[in-house]
């Protein structure tokens, strides 16, 4: 990890868009608590197919009203070159700079494919059509994406989208430290050099936890899962024992080098300030 040490660790949070106005009132307030720890940058995710788009719009807009940097989820699955361009030329004339581009989901019952098949494909377009305007994000699969058909697959479509013109990466979230050691390793010997930054995942609810870890392919290790379940429905002593592991892990990650941490709130605050105090930050 020595090209992740050259990094000056930054911090970052990723909120989700609210569907009602109460949601966007209470997220306005969240965000409140958790600019004042000065993060670089807010992310907002993007529902599959674009089914968020315009409340994606408005929470960025939010974040940026309020004076915080955001960057905007954008995928590229089931739309169009045109549609992608279009959503550029907004993010351009509202002062947006970074963006997290995706491949992203499909819609439900949608068999429509869209002009891009990879994300590699909407990072080219995007430098294509913008040049540098933009600090492009990309995702990263330390325990592999659960659709690719190998480990080494899933490490050249990692490559594609790093060499196609991402400027640093984000993890999706994990448990087990070692398998993000090994993950930038292996991408360092391929010659990928970018910043792959952690992603970190607060635990407050195994049910939901499970549900979320099953679906995206990250790895609850068994002895995690076991204590988990033995709590039942104790939700103070999930949240503890949760903070607990999150924090030992966050703290080898950036002992290690990690070059930061990108925390997923669910826009909640207290799971994010209790590992924040927890870390000394």
């Amino acid at each position: 990890m020595e090209s992740q040490r050259l990094h000056v660790p930054t911090f970052s949070f990723e909120f989700f868009p609210p569907k009602t106005a109460e949601g966007r009132q209470k997220l306005l307030k969240v965000h409140s608590e958790l600019a004042a720890l000065k993060p670089r940058f807010f992310s907002v995710t993007f529902g599959a197919g674009g089914s968020t788009r315009d409340r994606t719009l408005e929470t960025i807009a939010d974040i940026k009203s309020a004076g915080s940097d955001a960057a905007p989820h954008i995928s590229c699955v089931a739309s169009s070159k045109t549609e992608i361009a279009e959503l550029l030329i907004h993010y351009q004339q509202t002062g947006i700079k970074h963006l997290v581009a995706l491949r992203g989901d499909m819609p439900s019952g949608d068999p429509a494919r869209g002009e891009f098949n990879h994300a590699n494909e909407l990072v080219e377009f995007i430098r294509k059509t913008t040049g540098k305007d933009f600090f492009i994000e990309i995702a990263a699969y330390p325990e592999t994406h659960p659709q690719a058909h190998s480990t080494e697959k899933d490490l050249q479509n990692f490559k594609r989208k790093a060499d196609a013109g991402a400027d640093s990466a984000i993890t999706q979230y994990f448990y087990n430290p070692d398998s993000y050691f090994y993950f930038v390793e292996r991408c360092e010997k391929m010659g990928i050099n970018l910043p792959i930054v952690p992603g970190i995942m607060p635990i407050t609810n195994y049910t939901r936890l499970a549900r979320f870890s099953d679906a995206c392919g990250a790895e609850i290790p068994r002895w995690i899962r076991k204590q988990l379940e033995a709590y039942g429905d104790d939700e103070a002593a999930i949240r503890d024992f949760g903070t607990e592991v999150v924090t030992n892990l966050c703290h080898t990650l950036l002992e290690a080098g990690a070059p930061g941490l990108h925390f997923y709130t669910m826009n909640q605050t207290e799971p994010t300030l209790a590992l924040w105090k927890n870390l000394g930050l």
